[in-house]
């Protein structure tokens, strides 16, 4: 699909980072710590207006902490658009009960299956929390996702965070962990493979955007995804393809004067380069190389992803059992796995106030 296609018919994943305030100080988070960065209601509004927007999703830090939160979310709730916010809980809590309901999907992020795991990483109190709000959507009705970063410390669990998740009648969306400030966190090329298959072995597949688990799954094609059906706009007032793209991003008033040309631009132009490596490769059409962002952020995009096992002369199938299609708001905004869990973990939650 050429560029001008691709802009005239896209409707737009939009990734919107508030603020990059966050009441954790996590050690494998991508946001800058180092300064605060907000956009304004005016800013999101203009943003609005200059792209076909299908989602918004309010992610990068604790969005509740912007001081116009509550203003910015009721005038979002009033566009044609779906609304999600991916938060530690802080953010939920915040909200009123009318205001929850603004919301087609809350996401918790929540990487262990247990307290210990979880409040070690994230801070005292966090594994609460998240069970608390959770369980609060669910009485309101509005559906809930478990976001984890698969990473070198919980890679080989993550269908126990599924079980979890089940709990709320949750899917799973995993992000495999980027070095976007450090990559102590990293999967080695051996871990990445193992951890998608001891998943996908105990999870039902939703749906995935990772490149590399598409083509070794069987799965056909992907439709849009990065670089064409995904904007992210930072607190820092810039644009990006993806939200692990390195790099600060270029100015918002391109975005407002190219409005959906944006994905003509360069960093969009990169994040759908196919390397020369992968021309003739039986998996091209599913994977495209693999994760540009990845790739990207290794300095090596104009080389195959290097979680890929083709150009290391292995095979790494993977079976898959599909879940019962749901709709997910972020189901095609990054490159992302959704799983549900086959059965809830029914063990005690450890004395959590619901």
């Amino acid at each position: 699909m050429s560029t001008g296609a691709i802009a005239s018919e896209q409707q737009f994943a939009l990734g919107l980072g508030l603020t990059n305030e966050c009441n954790l100080a996590c050690s494998f988070c991508y946001r800058d710590p180092a300064r605060l960065d907000r956009i304004s209601l005016e800013q999101v509004q203009r943003i609005v207006g200059a792209l076909r927007v299908r989602s918004v999703n309010l992610g990068t830090g604790e969005n509740g902490m912007h001081p116009d939160f509550h203003n910015i979310i009721r005038w979002l709730k009033d566009q044609p658009l779906r609304m999600t916010m991916t938060s530690n809980g802080h953010s939920v809590e915040l909200l009123s009960d009318e205001e929850l309901s603004f919301f087609s999907d809350i996401e918790f992020s929540l990487d262990y299956d247990n307290r210990a795991q979880q409040d070690g990483q994230r801070g005292a109190g966090n594994w609460e929390l998240v069970h608390r709000q959770a369980a609060r959507c669910r009485t309101a009705g509005v559906p809930v996702t478990i976001i984890s970063v698969m990473m070198k410390s919980n890679y080989k669990n993550l269908a126990n965070v599924a079980r979890v998740a089940r709990r709320y009648d949750a899917p799973l969306r995993i992000n495999v962990y980027q070095s976007v400030r450090t990559d102590i966190y990293a999967l080695t090329y051996n871990e990445y493979w193992e951890g998608f298959r001891l998943l996908l072995d105990q999870t039902d597949l939703i749906s995935t955007g990772e490149p590399l688990i598409r083509a070794m799954a069987g799965l056909p094609a992907r439709k849009g995804g990065c670089g064409c059906a995904t904007v992210r706009v930072t607190p820092r007032g810039t644009v990006q393809p993806c939200v692990y793209w390195p790099g600060e991003g270029d100015p918002l008033s391109l975005l407002l004067e190219q409005g959906s040309g944006i994905v003509g631009t360069a960093p969009f132009q990169d994040a759908r380069s196919l390397p020369e490596a992968c021309t003739n490769c039986e998996y091209v059409d599913a994977c495209h190389g693999g994760c540009a962002g990845r790739r990207k952020l290794h300095h090596e995009l104009t080389k195959p992803d290097f979680y890929c096992p083709i150009v290391r002369g292995e095979f790494k199938p993977l079976r898959v059992t599909m879940a019962p299609a749901r709709d997910l708001p972020k189901s095609e905004s990054a490159c992302t796995t959704i799983v549900m869990a086959r059965e809830a973990d029914t063990s005690d939650l450890g004395e959590v106030t619901l």
